[in-house]
């Protein structure tokens, strides 16, 4: 498709960027890619995992530098060495994985390597009152003296935006800001984004969501496999024609076709209460083997405390957790895999993987004693084997195994976390939030794995915010409310009207 946008003079682009080509070993991650991003506007980055969309914001933010291309920022051309550059001459970047001091509080991180100073010593009030001037103008209800740590996922995230703001940037890019958020707060994120339009300034914005994308966008570029493929006015496009962009294809099925069919009860779960604040109150459920049961809440339902407790990660009360009709405990999480449960969580950057260490690693760190052979040491072939088996069954896109799992895409990183809990041949698998940030593409795919575990007799529990997602994969729905079980429904009967009037019934 040709480019739709057409070219203008330098003024008329507060960024060019021209044949951006990148190259890591054994990878060609650009190919030769074109972005120009007018002011004052929001222009969408799309496509898949690995279509190089990350990559090339890295390349404007300094992060990387480019093997080839040139980089015009305000009509002059410039090519950043670090982030602290580019942050100092004006664009700014809200990454998708929070990278935040987590110990500190929040005007600690926000003004951090710039602090305020009163003579030697840092003038703590001006912070706190600039701070708070930013988060009043953005309606954001936080205490900027709260510890990070203290934050929801979502606060973490409009905090990180703040941040942004501070270096009164012309250019800010956002990468899947939404990922974390409810409804209302992405209209609350849109509302920024909208006056921060109107001061000029241009927003990059990366999202998988195209519903997203058609409301907020000005202009749109696709990317796939590393390579330019359009730019266009949003309101010329809609959901399919950009997916036929993103993946080559015409994919008419959001979701595959179930095959799994649920049998026996191999899981009872009965008056749990776990210790969360505040707490899971007398929750009582079943699941059966071969089925998907998801489950749905509104932010504070407590869905994650609930898997966490199965897994053995926080104190449970009360309650009896039943397998295969014998009671256990799961008291830890090492005690929760040998009784056969396995959980891939939300925030796989900070409790998924290790992204300085190698594929192979990532793949075998949850089974990893049973890699030591007889003389104690641990067998390196065996590894190799089940690494690749990783890579093959996941279908994970990467040049070698000794590729540093941080060096993917998202929804690849993803699959050789699925694969590792898969090693170690799990009855209950359980799924926090397992698309998060993952392409049309690579959410077909785990859907079509969720599928065909499901087939295997494997019980899956998957948590999802997402109600197309839950409407479009399981079989039954578990609604969460305020910590306490508000209904579960047969998603083939139900509604998302259901299943929202559910959600708020202890609210």
């Amino acid at each position: 498709m040709s480019n739709a946008v057409e070219a203008g003079s330098k003024q008329e682009f507060i960024l060019e960027m021209r044949n951006i080509v990148k190259e890591f070993p054994g990878v060609k991650a650009l190919a030769g890619v074109n972005l120009s991003v007018r002011p004052g506007t929001v222009h969408a980055l799309m496509g898949e995992n690995g279509a190089g969309k990350s990559t090339l914001m890295k390349c404007l933010f300094g992060i990387y530098h480019p093997n080839e291309g040139e980089i015009f920022f305000n009509g002059q051309r410039v090519q950043f060495q670090n982030s602290k550059q580019a942050l100092d001459n004006g664009v700014s970047m809200v990454h998708q994985e929070l990278n935040q001091v987590r110990q500190r509080n929040i005007m600690d991180n926000i003004w951090l390597g710039r602090y305020p100073h009163k003579g030697p010593f840092i003038d703590e009030n001006k912070m706190y009152e600039d701070t708070k001037r930013i988060f009043d103008e953005l309606e954001i209800e936080v205490d900027p003296r709260s510890k990070v740590n203290t934050l929801s996922v979502s606060q973490m995230q409009m905090v990180e935006i703040a941040k942004a703001v501070s270096y009164d940037s012309k250019i800010i890019v956002m990468d899947e800001p939404t990922s974390s958020l409810t409804e209302k707060e992405v209209n609350h994120l849109f509302k920024i984004i909208n006056k921060l339009r109107d001061r000029n300034v241009a927003i990059i914005y990366i999202s998988h969501k195209m519903e997203e994308i058609l409301k907020i966008s000005d202009e749109v570029t696709i990317m796939r496999d590393g390579q330019w493929i359009s730019t266009e006015h949003a309101r010329d496009l809609t959901m399919d024609l950009i997916i036929k962009m993103m993946v080559g294809r015409d994919l008419s099925n959001r979701f595959p076709e179930k095959v799994n069919k649920p049998g026996k009860v191999i899981l009872e779960v009965n008056n749990l209460v776990a210790q969360t604040q505040p707490s899971l109150k007398d929750i009582s459920f079943d699941l059966r083997e071969g089925e998907i049961l998801g489950v749905a809440g509104l932010v504070g339902a407590k869905r994650t405390e609930l898997i966490e407790s199965l897994f053995g990660m926080r104190k449970i009360e009360s309650g009896k957790i039943t397998l295969h009709g014998k009671e256990i405990s799961n008291k830890s999480p090492q005690k929760a895999m040998q009784n056969g449960f396995a959980l891939v969580t939300e925030e796989r950057r900070v409790t998924g993987i290790f992204d300085r260490l190698p594929i192979s690693f990532n793949s075998i760190i949850a089974n990893v004693d049973s890699y030591i052979n007889k003389f104690g040491i641990l067998s390196d072939k065996n590894i190799e084997k089940d690494t690749q088996w990783v890579i093959d069954s996941m279908r994970v896109k990467t040049p070698s195994q000794k590729t540093y799992i941080g060096k993917l895409s998202g929804g690849n990183q993803q699959k050789v976390i699925i694969g590792r809990w898969l090693l170690t041949k799990p009855e209950i698998l359980m799924l926090d939030e397992p698309t998060r940030g993952i392409d049309v593409g690579a959410k077909f795919e785990i859907y079509q794995l969720m599928n065909e575990l499901a087939k295997e007799g494997k019980g899956i529990i998957m948590v999802s915010s997402e109600m197309p997602e839950l409407l479009g994969v399981t079989d039954r729905i578990l609604v969460m409310s305020n910590g306490r079980l508000a209904g579960i429904v047969e998603t083939r009967n139900t509604s998302q009207e259901e299943i929202m009037r559910l959600s708020a019934m202890y609210l």
